[in-house]
C-alpha cells in the first residue's frame, strides 16, 4: 500500500497544492459548506465530508492503477507516454487537476497581490524551479532583460497596475516568443510536452525509490543470495 499511496500522490495534485501553498482548505471547505437556507455545518461534519471526499478520490485513483500497466523506464519514450496517459486517466476519473492546471493554479495563488513586475517574474522562476521544470529556451533571462529595459526608461520599478508600461512589457514578451518560435496556436502542443516532461521526471524518481528499496532489502541476511531484479520488469499492480 505504501507504493500505491506514493503513486496516487503523484496525481492528487489538487490536495498537495492546497496543502503546500497555504490555501487552508478553502476549496474543500466551499465544497462542503451548507447552502444559506440550511443550518450551518459543524466542524466535525465538515472534516468528515472532506475526509470521505479525499478517500473516494484516492480509491478511484487506486482502482485505475490496479488495472493499468506501467513500465518503470524513464528512458523509454513509449513508457513515459504510457505513464502520462495512465495519470491522465486517474485525474479524469478522480476529478483532479492536471500538472499544467496545477502549475496555473499555483501561479495564480502565489502571484495574487504582487504589486510589481519584478517580484512577479522572480516568483514565476521560483515556481518553475520547485516544479522541477527546466527553462530550456532561456526565456526567463530574456524576460528580465526586457523588464530592466523598461524600468530603466521609466526610472522606477514597473508596477502591474501601470497599464501603459505593462502593455509595453507584454509587447516585448511577444517579440521574445516570436524570436524563439513560440506561437499561441502551439500552446496545446507545449502543454503536452510539459506533461511528458513531468511524467519522465516522476518515473525517474519512482525508479530511484524502487531501486533504493530493493537495495535495502538485499542487504538483509535472508536475501543475500538474491539478485537485483530489473526495475523495468516490475509490475506495480502486484504491489497494490
Amino acid at each position: 500500500m505504501a507504493l500505491a499511496a506514493r503513486l496516487v500522490s503523484r496525481s492528487r495534485q489538487l490536495y498537495s497544492v492546497q496543502a503546500a501553498f497555504g490555501n487552508g482548505g478553502a476549496t474543500q471547505v466551499r465544497s462542503f459548506a451548507a447552502p444559506a437556507d440550511r443550518p450551518p455545518v459543524s466542524g466535525d461534519d465538515l472534516l468528515k465530508g472532506i475526509f470521505f471526499e479525499v478517500k473516494k478520490k484516492f480509491e478511484t485513483a487506486l482502482g485505475v492503477l490496479k488495472k493499468e500497466k506501467i513500465t518503470i523506464d524513464p528512458e523509454d519514450p513509449a513508457a513515459v507516454s504510457r505513464y502520462a496517459q495512465v495519470m491522465k486517466t486517474v485525474r479524469e476519473k478522480a476529478d483532479l487537476l492536471s500538472d499544467s492546471q496545477r502549475i496555473k493554479y499555483t501561479i495564480e495563488t502565489f502571484t495574487k497581490g504582487i504589486p510589481d513586475a519584478r517580484t512577479y517574474l522572480n516568483t514565476l522562476q521560483q515556481i518553475r524551479i520547485k516544479s522541477g521544470l527546466i527553462d530550456h529556451l532561456g526565456i526567463e533571462p530574456l524576460m528580465m532583460e526586457a523588464l530592466e529595459k523598461i524600468e530603466k526608461d521609466i526610472k522606477k520599478p514597473l508596477l502591474r497596475s501601470d497599464k501603459k508600461n505593462m502593455a509595453t512589457l507584454l509587447a516585448e514578451f511577444d517579440k521574445i516568443n516570436k524570436k524563439l518560435g513560440i506561437r499561441k496556436e502551439d500552446l496545446p502542443k507545449i502543454e503536452e510536452e510539459l506533461e511528458l516532461e513531468i511524467a519522465k521526471s516522476e518515473l525517474s524518481e519512482l525508479k530511484k525509490e524502487c531501486v533504493e528499496a530493493m537495495e535495502t532489502q538485499l542487504k538483509r541476511e535472508e536475501f543475500q543470495d538474491e539478485e537485483m531484479p530489473d526495475v523495468r520488469k516490475l509490475d506495480i499492480r502486484n504491489f497494490l
